[in-house]
């Protein structure tokens, strides 16, 4: 048999997703992969049940059914203030896993350089590897994860073609402020990079924090990059709608490789989300103020078992430090704690540059029931990791 590519040596498989994998053996809360384990909105329920039966069943336009593709920038373009043209500045793809890859691929040749922040989401590694890119790591600092601007101008004095910008952050909850947004929008412009952004989580905030479009940023709409999904707004992860928005120069080209890569994002599912795109403002007030109150739920339940973290500013996650643990692998402290305590998280590890080892992440984005579930659960820890030793 000949061999495979040298590529897929180069990175591992998700350890998200493996952690699922091990939750759903040892039958732990799993609080590794971040999705609900509640119904999205009624009234996108209603629209898929009515799009069931009366279509669209066959393929859409490539980049986009055009309904979708309308709502869509009316959607964003409310949000935005920016005048987002639905036929010229979008295409919709398979989640935002696959418009990030899909912009990587647009982006940048083999041997280009681009900058990651560490910590990281650890798809932004692989697809830096399968695009032939090489990453230039940039350490975010607890504990408030910001980055040193030397620190950030040495990466770009590398002239890379391109920053990843997960802004809310996953894994760590940081929102960018502005000033960060602005030093980082200097750098690009000076030196002629895009920046490629992932705001799946900009409408899960918790009060004072804000989120800023990079897109919004003086000058930066055409060398900005914006990917998302619907996945964590209406909690539809498993629907796969992603998009991203961008100049049009470098729309036909993202489409062209969205093309070969999926043809296209499923049509009824378009069709039926539609009724997500068009809902008030209201929604999306009462989506934040659900996840701070699962924020508050959860935090609470970590401080009352004695366990330090720092608090989430967006997004659904959290990062617990678990070096009173004597901890040396965290993948095997992940592994132990799925078993042993029946709640399952995220190894540090695997959203580090750095040698991380003291921190898991785990996720609230999970009904009241199963959020009390866990704390009881983590309760637990402290002894049965005496009991271990």
């Amino acid at each position: 048999m000949p061999q495979t590519s040298h590529r897929v040596s180069r990175f591992t498989e998700s350890v998200i997703r493996r952690m699922t994998r091990v939750a759903m053996e040892c039958g732990a809360v799993n609080l590794s992969q971040g999705f609900p384990d509640f119904d999205p909105p009624e009234e996108l329920r209603a629209a898929l049940e009515k799009t069931a039966h009366a279509g669209p069943h066959q393929y859409a336009v490539t980049w986009g059914a055009p309904d979708f593709r309308r709502a869509l920038a009316r959607k964003q373009g409310r949000f935005t203030g920016l005048a987002i043209d639905p036929d010229a500045h979008i295409v919709v793809t398979c989640g935002s896993t696959e418009a990030m890859m899909a912009a990587m691929m647009t982006a940048c040749n083999p041997g280009d350089k681009v900058v990651v922040f560490s910590p990281f989401y650890e798809n932004y590694v692989a697809d830096t590897i399968l695009s032939g890119a090489e990453p230039i790591y940039v350490p975010l600092r607890p504990p408030d994860f910001s980055f040193d601007p030397a620190e950030l101008r040495r990466a770009f004095e590398q002239r890379p073609k391109a920053l990843i910008l997960c802004n809310p952050s996953n894994p760590t909850g940081k929102v960018f402020t502005r000033e960060e947004l602005l030093q980082i929008a200097a750098l690009a412009e000076e030196f002629d990079a895009f920046v490629i952004t992932d705001e799946v989580y900009e409408h899960i905030l918790y009060a004072p924090h804000r989120h800023t479009y990079f897109s919004t940023l003086p000058g930066m709409f055409d060398r900005t990059v914006s990917c998302s999904s619907l996945s964590k707004t209406y909690s539809i992860t498993g629907w796969r709608l992603g998009y991203i928005i961008a100049p049009p120069a470098f729309i036909d080209g993202a489409r062209k490789v969205h093309d070969f890569l999926t043809v296209g994002a499923a049509a009824p599912l378009q069709q039926a989300a539609i009724a997500g795109l068009e809902m008030p403002d209201a929604y999306y007030d009462s989506l934040a103020a659900l996840y701070t109150k699962k924020r508050d739920l959860f935090l609470g339940g970590l401080r009352a078992a004695g366990l330090a973290f720092t608090e989430p500013e967006g997004a659904y996650y959290v990062m617990v430090d678990v070096s009173e643990f004597g901890v040396a692998d965290d993948t095997a402290f992940c592994e132990w704690l799925a078993r042993a305590v029946g709640v399952a998280a995220v190894p540090g590890s695997s959203f580090f540059r750095e040698p991380v080892h003291h921190l898991v992440r785990f996720h609230f984005a999970k009904q009241e029931s199963t959020l009390r579930e866990a704390i009881s659960r983590l309760a637990t820890l402290r002894a049965k990791a005496s009991a271990r030793k």
